[in-house]
């Protein structure tokens, strides 16, 4: 009997340590794809992801006034890295909107779900934990919209993230809460993970929709 539970033991560990190795192999390959966009490429997608962003947010805040619904006040964003669509203009541009809440995300502690805390351009920022500047503002309100940096993705709304499980923590977290909410992963077409042998771990949150620099991988949902 004890023979029995050890060997199967054994073998549960060596398949996760397997799909973490294979996922780490694949998390590689999809870093290498993207930072081998030309630039030109990388800027004409980052526009037009914001783009459609900005349009798609507009149209349904209008849709949500007409109808009487309650609207959409608070945006939970990303400080994008270098290789990651630029999102900072769209930021910027939502900030001045005096209906709207920006907030980007603090990593308050290791094993955590992320805290988001209110932004606008003049915030003070700092880099945090992982080297990604952070804002310094007030904790915001809990996010209608939370936009979610992807790597790889699949067309189902699967996400490959970097392997820190930061964003599905907070995820679970709000739909333990209660709370509603609608998550927008952005990622590079190059993460399309529709030829790979990908199945997503029991923890991973499943997204709402993707948008690409080639458009919506997954629908954009109606608010």
């Amino acid at each position: 009997m004890l023979h029995c539970i050890a060997t199967h033991l054994k073998t549960s560990h060596d398949m996760n340590q397997n799909a973490q190795d294979n996922a780490a192999a694949l998390r590689a390959r999809l870093k290498g794809l993207r930072a081998g966009m030309p630039p030109q490429d990388r800027d004409r997608g980052a526009l037009l992801i914001r783009g459609r962003l900005y349009t798609w947010l507009a149209t349904n805040r209008t849709r949500l006034r007409e109808s009487g619904r309650p609207d959409v006040r608070c945006i939970a964003a990303f400080w994008s890295m270098a290789d990651e669509p630029a999102l900072q203009a769209l930021l910027r541009q939502w900030a001045q909107d005096e209906t709207l809440t920006v907030s980007l995300p603090v990593v308050a502690a290791p094993g955590q779900p992320l805290q988001f805390r209110a932004w606008t351009p003049d915030t003070p920022m700092k880099p945090g934990a992982y080297g990604i500047l952070e804002p310094e503002g007030p904790q915001a309100p809990a996010p209608d919209i939370v936009l979610v940096p992807t790597l790889g993705y699949t067309r189902q709304g699967d996400r490959l993230g970097y392997g820190g499980g930061y964003y599905d923590r907070t995820l679970a977290a709000l739909r333990a809460a209660g709370h509603a909410f609608t998550s927008v992963g952005v990622a590079w077409a190059c993460g399309d993970l529709s030829a790979e042998p990908y199945a997503p771990a029991a923890h991973d949150m499943r997204l709402d929709t993707v948008l690409t620099d080639k458009g919506w991988a997954v629908p954009a949902p109606e608010l």
